[in-house]
């Protein structure tokens, strides 16, 4: 540096100032990394907050969990490291810095969360949701089609895990949607699943554009587009579902039917047509309280490895109810009953009106 001034020929003064600069730049070129909002249990930067920010600015923000990473690199490789590596690596949490404040005051927790000091009389973010305006004290059923004894209860858990997680209904989550009451103007779908959800209608569907939308349902009904199938499930109130891409064709076994690249075609011997699904090869350890009575009667672990078997014969098998095929009570012959007249009604009167 100091020849390639002297070359120049500059003033001693302007020397100075030149030199100065240089490691000004460099200095800055260091403390330019990026400040994410956690460090993951692997050990790496994880949520990305803000790019090109110094430690310093980083750490000051007050929000316990932020780490920084020295490394200014670009665009592309921040996408590499947070989809493909779990997270940035050379990542230094702010916690114990100099800059965090060792009390809850100006920390910002962010929504739903509250500072307190632990054992150890350092500051620590916990879920704290407002419940002050929840006015229903009894059990919700969450989006995630599980029952929680409160709205607090939900809202604890939508902190702690689930960012997204909503409350459908009041009430325990049902496999049907008798008595559920859904909010405004959300109507009730029980899904292919069984499980009742609240699900807002889309009453109206562009023109088809394409002959390559038209969707063959696991009714036999032929729809215009996607969009025409979630409509006709909102008016029936129970999922229909896709058996395969284009137009229902009268097959006379899955032969004459081509599934989509992943897809294999299981026969329905009961309705003489076909349907793809997809065939899960590995299925997870079944719990207790995952056994299913199929539609052949016959008790499976897991809805897994009931698809598993429909897969392996070929054949297409559904969930009757949930439980073993021996525990079956009163109320759910009548709800079979009253959702094969649902299924006759649907043939002879919706058919018509989804066309439109």
């Amino acid at each position: 540096m100091l020849r390639m001034l002297q070359k120049l020929r500059l003033q001693p003064g302007m020397s100075l100032l030149l030199i100065w600069l240089c490691h000004f730049m460099e200095d800055q070129k260091v403390q330019a990394g990026n400040c994410w909002l956690q460090q993951g249990k692997n050990g790496r930067c994880q949520v990305l907050y803000v790019p090109g920010m110094s430690r310093e600015e980083c750490c000051r923000s007050g929000r316990l969990g932020t780490s920084w990473t020295e490394e200014d690199v670009p665009n592309n490789t921040l996408f590499r490291w947070m989809i493909f590596n779990g997270g940035a690596p050379n990542c230094i949490p702010c916690k114990g810095s100099r800059f965090i404040s060792q009390t809850c005051d100006n920390v910002d927790c962010g929504p739903g969360k509250s500072c307190k000091m632990n054992r150890r009389s350092k500051p620590r973010c916990v879920c704290a949701p407002d419940c002050s305006d929840v006015t229903w004290k009894g059990p919700v059923c969450g989006s995630d089609g599980k029952t929680y004894k409160d709205e607090c209860a939900l809202l604890k858990s939508k902190c702690k895990v689930h960012l997204d997680l909503d409350v459908q209904y009041q009430g325990k989550c049902k496999k049907t949607c008798r008595d559920v009451l859904c909010p405004g103007s959300s109507t009730c779908v029980v899904d292919q699943t069984n499980n009742a959800y609240c699900v807002t209608c889309n009453r109206i569907c562009p023109e088809q554009t394409s002959p390559q939308q038209f969707l063959c349902g696991n009714d036999g009904i032929i729809y215009t587009s996607a969009c025409h199938l979630r409509r006709a499930t909102c008016l029936l109130g129970t999922s229909i579902g896709v058996a395969y891409q284009g137009k229902c064709i009268k097959a006379k076994s899955c032969e004459d039917i081509q599934c989509s690249v992943g897809k294999k075609c299981l026969w329905d011997a009961r309705m003489s047509r076909g349907r793809c699904s997809l065939c899960e090869e590995v299925c997870p350890e079944s719990r207790m309280d995952e056994a299913v009575c199929a539609s052949d009667n016959t008790t499976y672990p897991s809805e897994c490895v009931m698809k598993q078997t429909a897969c392996s014969l070929g054949t297409l098998l559904e969930v009757k109810h949930s439980g073993s095929c021996n525990s079956i009570t009163e109320d759910r012959e009548q709800e079979e009953e009253e959702q094969e007249d649902q299924d006759y009604m649907v043939h002879i009167h919706l058919s018509p009106l989804l066309d439109g």
